[in-house]
């Protein structure tokens, strides 16, 4: 059997002066009965040339299958008067989400549940199979109930083009609203009325640019609240942790800026941060500090790796810094609890959260550090929607540690583990070895190595080696169940954190695109 070739259509592109020839531009044309058929002749050219790997194919699905478990559910996370979590079952495709009541209101310990066993209490929010029923395509954008637990707002779309359809359930009757909202992004945020809802439509391009706010049962049309002309930019909306206000998002490639309004009025106006400025990026978290509102805000104006401010809302420019600027460590993220704060950061080429008590008299206390024994470990917020929950909710993950959920005491610094990701078998993690190693670029640049492998294997060894360089994006260490499959056949997995990746902070991002690729 001969590989298929592709035929030559010449396709003639100019751009500012340099002219191109694509021969195989039609191909971008998936409509195409041509490209259809193309595609298929691939396809059955690589399992013809592949047919004798068949078994080994087979063989490798059991082995993942035989490790995963199928009929599962996730670590409750409490909300008011509920604790909400997601179910999984052999054999359907996708999941249901769940809630069961709080027994004792002062008890933050999330109920240990059984999933093989009838739950007390327990109300089926959204079976997503239920959805996907009698449709070749589903997918679930959003799904998200009021602040005060009586309404479930979700997102799907059936048609795989990326324009959802938003509905809206009564959750005391199971009963769907009249509203119905076709053709949105897939996000939605409630307003703190647990009557409103905002959300994003898209243009032609599928460029995120307006944003809506709905009154559910109203009967009127959705209001605009605002629309980004700038065809650089795309919008998102969100609400603070604290429920106090909600923030608009516009952000470009290098440039954002961020308004903000009460949650309490929809109707309130948009007031602006900062307004954008070319080459400035930010991001704004709601926090009381000693009694005052404050926002904090995570910049980039003459701090490359960003650098951590904070700023009375009424005045956001009066800034006062919190975490200086440094070569070696990129500031990521900040999320402001009611008596403390957590700030993500990246350093030695790995994600890592450290935590900030807030006093009443308005002071910062000192910064500690939540650390792991593995040299390789990831880890991150998970799942923490309440802004004075005792608690704080961990997850972490490397090569070879499944994911581990755990909750930090913030009175005590205890850290309980909740719940490991179950690997069926005899897996056991000290059979496996997970180092960093460092390669050396032909400019001198020190390149990170993730090495991962059976324990005791020999050099040389067969190595799969994944590079990306991306976006900024971070090819972090995680746990994988098919990964398993290789390893145990002896190769070497190994992740080079290459230049254009985010791993050493935005210079390592910046030297690995546009003319500084090397």
């Amino acid at each position: 059997m001969n590989p298929p070739e592709a035929k030559r259509l010449d396709h003639r592109r100019e751009h500012h002066g340099d002219v191109f020839i694509d021969p195989y531009e039609w191909l971008r044309d998936k409509s195409n009965p041509e490209v259809i058929e193309h595609l298929n002749a691939e396809n059955a050219y690589t399992e013809h040339v592949t047919a004798h790997l068949a078994p080994l194919r087979q063989k490798i699905f059991d082995e993942i299958k035989a490790r995963t478990k199928e009929t599962d559910l996730s670590v409750p996370t409490r909300r008011l008067d509920w604790w909400y979590y997601g179910r999984s079952f052999e054999g359907k495709q996708y999941s249901v989400h769940c809630r069961c009541p709080v027994e004792n209101p002062d008890d933050w310990t999330p109920p240990v549940l059984d999933e093989n066993t009838e739950i007390p209490g327990e109300q089926v929010l959204l079976d997503e199979n239920t959805e996907a029923e009698g449709h070749e395509f589903f997918a679930l954008g959003a799904a998200s109930v009021s602040l005060d637990g009586s309404v479930l707002a979700y997102s799907v779309d059936i048609k795989g083009d990326e324009r959802y359809t938003l509905r809206f359930k009564d959750l005391h009757t199971g009963q769907l609203y009249d509203d119905e909202i076709v053709g949105i992004a897939p996000g939605v945020t409630w307003a703190a009325d647990n009557r409103t809802v905002y959300y994003t439509t898209v243009d032609d391009a599928w460029r995120p640019d307006t944003v809506w706010r709905h009154r559910i049962g109203s009967g009127l049309p959705a209001q605009r609240a605002y629309h980004e002309p700038d065809e650089r930019f795309w919008l998102a909306v969100g609400r603070t942790r604290s429920d106090k206000y909600i923030l608009i998002a516009a952000g470009s490639a290098v440039t954002s800026e961020i308004r903000y309004a009460d949650a309490d009025d929809p109707q309130a106006e948009f007031t602006t941060v900062w307004p954008r400025r070319e080459l400035v990026e930010y991001s704004v978290e709601h926090a009381v500090v000693g009694g005052q509102d404050r926002f904090l805000i995570l910049h980039n104006d003459g701090a490359e790796n960003f650098t951590l401010v904070e700023a009375p809302v009424a005045d956001p420019t009066s800034t006062r810094t919190l975490i200086e600027h440094r070569d070696d460590v990129r500031l990521d993220s900040v999320d402001a609890f009611e008596a403390h704060l957590v700030v993500g950061y990246r350093s030695e080429a790995l994600p890592k959260i450290q935590l900030w008590p807030l006093y009443a008299d308005g002071e910062y206390g000192h910064p500690q550090d939540i650390t792991f024994d593995s040299e390789l470990t990831s880890a991150g917020l998970a799942g923490n929607p309440n802004w004075s929950s005792p608690k704080l909710r961990i997850g972490a993950t490397s090569f070879v540690t499944p994911v581990r959920i755990y909750d930090f005491d913030l009175q005590t610094g205890e850290r309980t583990l909740l719940r490991e990701q179950p690997v069926l078998g005899d897996y056991r993690p000290e059979d496996y070895v997970e180092r960093r190693d460092w390669a050396v670029a032909a400019d001198g640049a020190r390149v990170p190595i993730s090495i991962v492998h059976r324990i005791g294997l020999q050099y040389p060894a067969p190595t799969l080696l994944y590079g990306y360089g991306a976006y900024e994006m971070c090819e972090d260490p995680r746990f994988s169940i098919a990964r398993l499959s290789l390893l145990d056949r002896g190769m070497v997995f190994a992740v080079a954190h290459v230049r254009g990746g985010g791993e050493l902070g935005r210079p390592w991002y910046e030297h690995g695109k546009m003319l500084e690729k090397k």
